[in-house]
């Protein structure tokens, strides 16, 4: 029903450097994916949650996308987060992600108004599939109540797949709950599904997942390579047994801010701190106590540095 996979492996929600001007820092993002392709992943989605998408205008994500592409990034190894609260805009950044050649577009539900029901986030993907207007576009449904707190049920995205089969090609699925994820890899298997929680990688491709796109990667690419990669079974727990521990670290302070405050550190670039309100950098005392609980799990430890 479906094209052959293309979004495969470890795939990494990159987050958004932010220049003088407040805007998306392009020339820091390239140069950020290729650090993230040299560690070994295998593509990036922009503009996500990590990524603060739903912060940045459609022009905005456009330019970026350009001067990414244009800096010599491999479209078929990009994602574009196109959630947008107005169809016409997803549309529109949905329609620029095919017409760059990217491997898709990672698209959100409706994400202000609540106690949406099926009929409406149906509705909401098949208008912006219809006003796309190409049929070249590869979606990927972006699955994260936490944060969109819109439901995508099984249901819904069997319509979905059933009325757009060469359209709608893969899920994102950030529910981090595995009694969702588990019935979901079952029930779809025709689909490229991808996991957002780094700690159920291992369970995720053994259950027919096609790999995973995660924030983690961002500070951790390495490891989150051997995980996804690692096929002995004691390996695997040394590696998950890191990543667990990370994820307890990073979970200690808001998401974004925290692992821009690594990815500064890691860097020596304190420019990576900075985020779009409504989120906020975390202060220098914060920043720094997460800095040396993070020493030794992201890799190379001495690349680290210290916080300051």
């Amino acid at each position: 029903m479906t094209s052959p996979r293309n979004v495969s492996g470890v795939w990494v929600a990159t987050l958004t450097p932010l220049g003088g001007d407040g805007g998306c820092d392009a020339v820091r993002l390239a140069a950020h994916c290729r650090w993230l392709f040299d560690a070994g992943c295998d593509g990036v989605a922009l503009f996500g949650t990590t990524g603060e998408g739903p912060s940045f205008t459609v022009a905005e994500r456009r330019r970026a996308l350009d001067a990414v592409l244009g800096a010599g990034i491999p479209a078929r190894r990009v994602l574009l987060g196109t959630g947008s609260a107005a169809l016409p805009d997803a549309a529109e950044l949905n329609r620029a992600a095919t017409e760059a050649g990217c491997a898709g577009a990672l698209m959100l539900p409706p994400f202000f108004f609540k106690q949406v029901d099926g009929e409406g986030v149906y509705r909401c993907f098949a208008q912006a599939i219809e006003r796309t207007g190409d049929p070249r576009l590869k979606l990927y449904l972006y699955a994260i109540p936490s944060h969109s707190a819109v439901a995508l049920d099984f249901d819904t995205i069997d319509r979905l797949r059933r009325d757009f089969p060469h359209t709608v090609v893969g899920i994102k699925d950030s529910t981090l709950d595995w009694r969702h994820t588990e019935p979901l890899l079952a029930r779809f298997r025709d689909l490229e599904i991808l996991t957002g929680a780094e700690h159920h990688v291992p369970q995720a491709l053994a259950a027919g997942a096609t790999g995973t796109i995660c924030g983690l990667a961002n500070i951790a690419p390495a490891l989150v390579r051997a995980l996804a990669d690692a096929r002995d079974p004691a390996a695997a727990a040394v590696h998950l047994k890191r990543i667990e521990a990370l994820i307890a670290a990073v979970a200690s302070c808001p998401f974004v801010p925290a692992v821009k405050a690594v990815a500064a550190a890691r860097k020596r670039d304190p420019a990576w701190r900075d985020t779009r309100p409504p989120l906020h950098a975390l202060d220098r005392a914060e920043a720094d106590a997460l800095c040396r609980r993070v020493i030794g799990l992201v890799e190379p430890a001495a690349a680290l540095g210290a916080a300051s």
